[in-house]
């Protein structure tokens, strides 16, 4: 009877350790996109990629390449590299805002716990992507994807934390501040 040899060739899949990914990705649009030259066409692929962390991270990037793979991976660490951090208060944002980026208008509005996320297409696989749970929002006048997502940026982006709105407190604070200036300028003069 010949003699059985354990060469230890298992699945090598289980040998590597699979680490947590940080960012979660997500694929928006895929486009292709063509260049006339002497010979012809030249195809390329457009990719749309939206990055976050569920939390309050979020970014978005676009980019090409030769292949659809090679555009979603430039187009990922384009995203990675322009993320930015929203106030998420209670699972909403904490004020509404209106942006317009070129032909694109986005509109976002807090809402009520339990309201959900009312948005659409593009603004709605942004926002998926961060910790928010609950906000109202309407995309206007273009359906340009690219344009509407980095409008949707723009409008996380613009957005204040509670803390830092202008309050009594705060005003008391400027106010003096001002009082004080206006005092070392008259003695100066």
């Amino acid at each position: 009877m010949p003699e059985q040899r354990n060469n230890n060739r298992g699945p090598r899949r289980d040998q590597a350790p699979a680490e947590p990914k940080q960012f979660e990705e997500l694929v928006i649009n895929i486009d292709r996109v063509s260049r006339v030259v002497k010979g012809g066409r030249r195809f390329r692929f457009k990719a749309l990629v939206v990055v976050g962390d569920r939390k309050t991270k979020v970014g978005v990037g676009v980019a090409k390449g030769t292949d659809v793979q090679m555009a979603v991976q430039k187009a990922t660490d384009v995203a990675k590299k322009n993320m930015i951090t929203i106030p998420v208060l209670n699972g909403t944002i904490p004020h509404d805002t209106e942006v317009k980026f070129s032909g694109a208008r986005v509109l976002l509005k807090p809402a009520a716990p339990g309201t959900g996320i009312i948005a659409g297409g593009v603004v709605r696989s942004i926002i998926g992507t961060t910790g928010i749970t609950n906000l109202l929002t309407k995309s206007l006048n273009s359906t340009n994807k690219v344009n509407i997502a980095y409008a949707t940026i723009d409008a996380l982006k613009s957005l204040v934390p509670r803390e830092d709105w202008l309050s009594t407190k705060n005003a008391k604070k400027s106010t003096k501040k001002v009082a004080e200036v206006a005092e070392t300028v008259e003695e100066t003069a």
